[in-house]
């Protein structure tokens, strides 16, 4: 992995699965002197292999990716690659997202609808040392609180967001249909609603899941 010296370009990786966000954010930066966009990736599992191969300074990953979320992204570069700076982008200004990312190694945390200039101003900030995080999101996150699932609890609600039945969700986690219930009952019970369903979507709403 490569350390950026003085007056080499900031070599960035941009990991985006829709190809015209992608390529809108590589041809922005593209147009900064100091940044040049050396990899791109489509998918969350992609992301380690492409810094591997390319020795970058900079990760900018997006949340909501095929094969592995930005976050699992972030935490494998950042364990692997412990000096390799990383900035989440995300169309969703979810506080538990915020979280989630600084937790995982995260240098930097910014809505795609910023501004360019903001985007190429955190990618030097983040590689100079500093943590870049959006203000609201940020004040946003310490309104809402911690996360009350428990990673079981957290991996049971996902399972359960297409509708499985206990015994199909039971199945596929390797667990009893009777353990799947009590996870899925104490979820509820935290996040103070009725159902399932409304716990799924309290849960993706605050960055949760």
């Amino acid at each position: 992995m490569s350390t950026n010296s003085a007056g080499a370009a900031v070599r960035v990786l941009l990991a985006e699965d829709q190809s015209m966000v992608r390529e809108a954010l590589a041809a922005l930066l593209g147009l900064e002197p100091d940044i040049e966009v050396v990899a791109q990736v489509a998918r969350g599992d992609e992301v380690l292999d492409a810094a591997r191969e390319h020795a970058v300074d900079v990760a900018l990953l997006d949340i909501e990716m095929p094969g592995k979320t930005g976050i699992e992204a972030a935490a494998e570069l950042h364990a692997e690659f412990p000096e390799l700076k990383i900035v989440v982008l995300t169309t969703f200004g979810r506080p538990g997202y915020l979280r989630s990312a600084m937790e995982a190694g995260a240098d930097a945390f910014l809505v795609k609808d910023a501004p360019a200039a903001q985007l190429a101003r955190a990618v030097r900030k983040v590689l100079a040392g500093d943590r870049v995080i959006d203000p609201t999101l940020a004040a946003a996150a310490l309104a809402g609180g911690a996360n009350p699932l428990t990673d079981r609890e957290r991996e049971v609600l996902r399972a359960a967001a297409d509708g499985a039945t206990n015994a199909e969700l039971a199945r596929a986690l390797h667990l009893s249909p009777g353990t799947v219930r009590n996870y899925l009952s104490t979820a509820i019970q935290k996040l103070a609603v009725r159902n399932r369903a409304e716990a799924v979507k309290v849960a993706r709403d605050k960055g949760w899941l």
